[in-house]
C-alpha cells in the first residue's frame, strides 16, 4: 500500500507537466478558429508540407546532424581519456567539463559573441599578429559552433559512464591474446561503448535540432531554424495552431529516433556487443 501511495506525486507530476501540455500541443495541432468555432482539420499539417517549410527543416536536421557528428568526433576520445587514463585530477577535469551546463543556457551562448565578432577576442588577436581578420558570425560555421559548445558535455558525460564501466579483465584477456590496442579499441572497447555513443547522439541531436536561442544570436535571425519557426508562430505571428503542428512533427521525428536508439541498444545488451 505505501509503494502505491509513494507513486502518485510522480502521476500527478507526470500529468500535470508531460501529458496535459501535450494534450493542448495536440489540440491546437488539430484543429483551426473559424467565425463559426473550432474546427478539427489538417490544415496546419498541410501548410507545413509547403516547401518554404520544408526547407526549413532540412536546414535543421542537416545543422543538428553535423554538429551531433563533431560533438561525437570530439567528444569520444575525451571521454576514453578520461574513463581509461590514470589522471591524477580526473574529479577535478569532470567538474570543469559540467561547471559550463551550471551556468544559463542564454549567457553561455551570449559568451561566443564577444569571441567571435568583428571586434571581438579572436579577430583582436589576429590583427595583432598582423594576419586578416575573419568572418566568424552570423553564419552557418557560428551556429554549428555555439550547438557543439553548449551540447557536446552530453556526449562527453554519456560515453564517459559507459567506458569506465567496462570491466578491464576483457582489455587483459584481450592483451593476453595477443591483440594490439588498435585491435582491443575496435574489437571489444567501442563496441562494448556503443550503448554510450547513441545515448549522446540522441541527447545532442534533441536539443540541437529544436533550439533556437543560438541560430537567433549566433546566426543573426539569418538562418531560420525549426525552433526559430516555432517561436515565431506562438510569440510573434499568435498562430498556435500552425505552431502546435510543428511541434508535433518534431515530437514524432524525435520520437521515432529515440525509439531506434532503444531498439538498437537493447539489440546490443542482449546480442552480444562483442564483434
Amino acid at each position: 500500500m505505501r509503494k502505491t501511495w509513494s507513486a502518485y506525486p510522480y502521476i500527478f507530476w507526470i500529468i500535470i507537466f508531460t501529458v496535459v501540455p501535450l494534450a493542448l500541443v495536440l489540440y491546437f495541432s488539430f484543429t483551426v478558429k473559424t467565425p463559426a468555432g473550432i474546427q478539427f482539420t489538417l490544415d496546419n499539417f498541410r501548410r507545413f508540407s509547403e516547401p518554404i517549410y520544408l526547407k526549413v527543416l532540412m536546414r535543421s536536421i542537416t545543422l543538428a546532424a553535423i554538429s551531433t557528428v563533431l560533438c561525437l568526433l570530439l567528444g569520444y576520445p575525451a571521454a576514453y581519456i578520461l574513463a581509461k587514463n590514470k589522471l591524477k585530477n580526473k574529479n577535478a577535469l569532470i567538474m570543469l567539463l559540467v561547471l559550463p551546463m551550471w551556468m544559463n543556457f542564454l549567457l553561455r551562448t551570449y559568451a561566443w559573441l564577444t569571441l567571435l565578432e568583428r571586434k571581438g577576442l579572436i579577430n583582436t588577436i589576429l590583427a595583432h599578429l598582423g594576419l586578416p581578420q575573419l568572418n566568424l558570425l552570423y553564419n552557418e560555421f557560428a551556429v554549428v559552433l555555439g550547438m557543439v559548445y553548449n551540447f557536446i558535455p552530453f556526449m562527453i558525460l554519456h560515453i564517459y559512464t559507459v567506458l569506465s564501466k567496462i570491466d578491464n579483465s576483457l582489455l587483459e584477456a584481450a592483451e593476453d591474446l595477443g591483440s594490439d590496442p588498435w585491435h582491443t579499441f575496435r574489437r571489444v572497447v567501442f563496441p562494448l561503448s556503443l550503448p554510450g555513443v547513441w545515448s549522446g547522439i540522441t541527447m545532442v541531436f534533441m536539443p540541437a535540432v529544436t533550439t533556437f536561442v543560438i541560430p537567433r544570436l549566433l546566426g543573426g535571425g539569418q538562418y531560420t531554424l525549426i525552433g526559430n519557426l516555432i517561436e515565431q508562430q506562438f510569440l510573434t505571428v499568435g498562430d498556435w495552431n500552425f505552431g502546435s503542428a510543428i511541434s508535433t512533427v518534431m515530437i514524432v521525428i524525435i520520437l521515432l529516433g529515440m525509439g531506434f536508439t532503444s531498439r538498437y541498444e537493447k539489440e546490443q545488451e542482449g546480442g552480444g556487443g562483442l564483434w
